[in-house]
């Protein structure tokens, strides 16, 4: 179930994150800038104290830069896709938090670097990090 949910989430996320950095606009990066923002801020709480509370909050933070990242790309049809499928891989996202399967330094290095493709409209690199970022976080 793990593989196919990441397998299919990645394919929606690539296609849909490739066209918003085609057509994301000044207030598109704005959002992906804040979201990309309390994200990290969660994650630095989460890393020190995964309670149940605050591993809600990390796992809201991840689900807004997620879709920030995707909401420019112009398809209704693609943005649902994308919110089902990263809602259906919640559980292991949380599994491997509360399990202490995350590395949050790699985490950091990747988001920070995706962020950074993304504002640089870098394609090929931002859906490179993406893939990598939606497989360590499923990986079981």
């Amino acid at each position: 179930d793990v593989r196919d949910i990441a397998m299919v989430r990645c394919e929606v996320e690539k296609l849909a994150l490739s066209r918003a950095i085609e057509l994301g606009d000044i207030a598109w990066e704005g959002r992906v800038m804040a979201a990309h923002h309390a994200l990290q801020k969660a994650e630095a709480a989460a890393a020190t104290n995964p309670d149940d509370l605050i591993a809600l909050e990390w796992d809201e933070a991840c689900r807004a830069f997620s879709f920030a990242l995707t909401d420019a790309c112009d398809s209704p049809r693609l943005i649902d896709l994308q919110r089902k499928f990263f809602d259906q891989s919640r559980r292991f996202r949380l599994e491997q938090m509360r399990e202490g399967r995350l590395d949050w330094a790699a985490r950091q290095r990747r988001q920070k670097g995706l962020l950074e493709a993304v504002l640089a409209r870098q394609a090929e690199d931002a859906l490179t990090l993406l893939q990598e970022d939606v497989a360590a976080e499923l990986r079981q």
